[in-house]
């Protein structure tokens, strides 16, 4: 029972740090069967899975509760994958005038999902507007589209859009045909083309599709907004992992983000505002749930030659 109040009480504290829990507290009852474990949790999907209880009763339970040994099974880990987290709609801001390619949120990303070092769910890149401007780092996660392309060319809903805002992958329905990495306008898929990282150590592990761990070769992999840190009620990886304050995380409903470094709450919409914040490409309709902020008044100089003017006389 202690395992299962761990997450509620992170969940608390972070939705604290955010001003998005109000009165009361959350309850949650369980029944043990043989074997199994019930909860009774906003995780029911409706549809039921016949067990056999401790006194030899056939009962149904809701699949997408139940846990064999205190681990959630595949299809619960499916199910909850799909529903997401009620109330919640998850944005990430992105500071451009605070990267200092420093890449820690690519290595914890790497490190959280069991990538190799070519393979990445967020990368920073240097980009340039024109010869005469300076250029500036952007990490690009994948943009966790409203209307994502990546969905509706799925031919098997290996990927789908959660009501909470992130865009997943489940690998156990994937089958590598890689319309998706076609269909994404922001190269944000990437195709296991050989066998995973730690495919060895992970042999045998539930498939988790919030973590998208076990890697598995023949299947897509790609950034998840870190749903299973969220559901914990903790920051992403990239988020927390950033020195420089870069990224900023929260929910939409609430109008409200948190910086991963100062761990300050801000509003959405005056952040947004007051920084002419924009989103990647809006032309295309995709309606990204990633903003930017334009890198203006940089904290950190870029490196660059020929930025001295040397006064004559």
């Amino acid at each position: 029972m202690e395992d299962k109040e761990k997450p509620k009480t992170s969940r608390r504290k972070f939705l604290e740090n955010l001003g998005l829990l109000g009165t009361g507290a959350l309850a949650a009852s369980a029944a043990v069967y043989s074997g199994y474990h019930y909860e009774h949790s906003k995780n029911k999907t409706g549809r039921k899975i016949k067990v056999l209880t401790a006194d030899n009763q056939l009962a149904e339970v809701d699949a997408g509760s139940l846990t064999i040994s205190g681990k959630p099974t595949l299809t619960a880990l499916q199910m909850r994958g799909r529903e997401g987290i009620k109330h919640r709609r998850w944005v990430m801001i992105i500071d451009l005038s605070k990267c200092r390619n420093a890449r820690k949120c690519i290595a914890a990303c790497q490190e959280a999902h069991h990538l190799r070092p070519e393979q990445y769910h967020i990368n920073t890149l240097q980009m340039q507007e024109s010869e005469k401007t300076a250029p500036f780092f952007m990490p690009k996660p994948c943009q966790h589209c409203d209307n994502p392309p990546c969905v509706s060319v799925c031919p098997v809903d290996a990927t789908f859009k959660r009501p909470d805002g992130p865009v997943l992958i489940d690998n156990e329905r994937c089958i590598g045909c890689r319309f998706c990495i076609a269909a994404c306008p922001y190269s944000a898929r990437s195709f296991n083309w050989i066998e995973p990282k730690f495919a060895n150590q992970d042999k045998g592990k539930t498939y988790d599709v919030e973590l998208n761990v076990p890697q598995k070769k023949g299947t897509i992999t790609k950034c998840l907004f870190s749903s299973d840190r969220i559901r914990e009620g903790k920051l992403p990886y990239c988020v927390s992992a950033c020195p420089n304050g870069v990224y900023y995380f929260g929910d939409e409903n609430e109008d409200a983000v948190t910086n991963g470094t100062t761990k300050e709450t801000v509003r959405l919409s005056k952040l947004l505002r007051d920084n002419g914040g924009y989103r990647l490409m809006e032309e295309l309709g995709t309606k990204p749930r990633v903003y930017y902020l334009p890198p203006k008044n940089r904290l950190f100089p870029f490196p660059e030659e020929g930025n001295i003017i040397e006064k004559e006389g």
